[in-house]
């Protein structure tokens, strides 16, 4: 590796190791409040019954930036919320509920009541940039009610695509078959909610790994494109072949939401293969 790749490297992981704390810091600070504001309603609906409700579906004291209360009985019907979910009030959302938002609220039926805050987590369109993305929820039943309030947790960011990378690069020339089995099953670390890696034999340009579609290994990388018809795989493939580090913008569809977004790519070359992460961008 040149000097040029070994700057970019170490830059790299200062970058990582400031973004991990800043994120940590972001979502402690988010966490404080989501309970901060369920204590505050938990309190409210203790002095006041069902009557909270409509304070709580109403742009005041329970909602703060996108955290706000919202409101279910135990047979799945929306009672109150301040946030977009307060189309739903009325309605029996239970069967419409995503698969992981199905399973928290029928975890949230099994926890009797008096035993404090509970959490979970999963995805729902956050209201302030109209993409799903991953939410922690805290949650207290009280009688027939669950009460919850909800915190958007980062979308993850470059530093996090870096560090991933690092991470499948040293274990790669470590354990080269250990690590692509591990890769191709979906486990062990390498699959981290929208971002995943991705291995590309560089002697014969096929998939040997990747972290969400297992239908593409043994495919010819350099004849991908993006949904747009853009060449994808070639321009990484040039790239990679006169340096050992690289990055590359393009267009890709998002495990996690579904939709096609902006992703940058964090490439290295570990021996004969291409290892590549990328996280999208708004």
């Amino acid at each position: 590796m040149g000097v040029v790749q070994k700057l970019a490297c170490l830059g790299g992981m200062l970058l990582m190791c400031l973004g991990q704390v800043q994120a940590a810091e972001t979502e402690k600070a988010d966490s404080q409040a989501a309970i901060a504001l369920l204590e505050k309603a938990l309190a409210y609906y203790h002095d006041n019954g069902d009557k909270a409700f409509a304070a709580f579906s109403r742009q005041g004291e329970f909602v703060d930036q996108d955290r706000y209360v919202f409101v279910v009985d135990t047979k799945g019907v929306m009672l109150a919320s301040g946030g977009p979910s307060a189309a739903l009030i009325g309605r029996d959302v239970s069967d419409v509920l995503g698969p992981d938002l199905q399973k928290a609220f029928k975890d949230a039926l099994k926890v009797p009541e008096g035993n404090g805050i509970q959490q979970a987590e999963y995805r729902w369109q956050n209201w302030s940039d109209g993409k799903v993305e991953r939410k922690h929820v805290y949650y207290q039943r009280v009688g027939q009610r669950i009460l919850a309030v909800g915190y958007y947790l980062p979308r993850a960011s470059a530093e996090q695509a870096m560090a991933l990378l690092n991470k499948a690069a040293a274990d790669l020339a470590k354990d080269e078959k250990g690590t692509l089995k591990a890769i191709n099953s979906l486990k062990g670390g390498y699959l981290q909610d929208d971002l995943y890696v991705f291995v590309v034999d560089l002697d014969t340009r096929r998939y040997v790994a990747h972290g969400t579609n297992l239908r593409l290994i043994n495919t010819d990388f350099s004849k991908i494109n993006d949904p747009d018809g853009k060449p994808v795989g070639e321009p990484m493939l040039a790239l990679i072949a006169k340096q050992d580090y690289g990055e590359y913008e393009y267009r890709w569809k998002n495990p996690v939401t579904g939709k096609v977004e902006n992703k940058h790519a964090y490439l290295k070359k570990v021996g004969h293969f291409l290892v590549a992460v990328g996280y999208y961008s708004p």
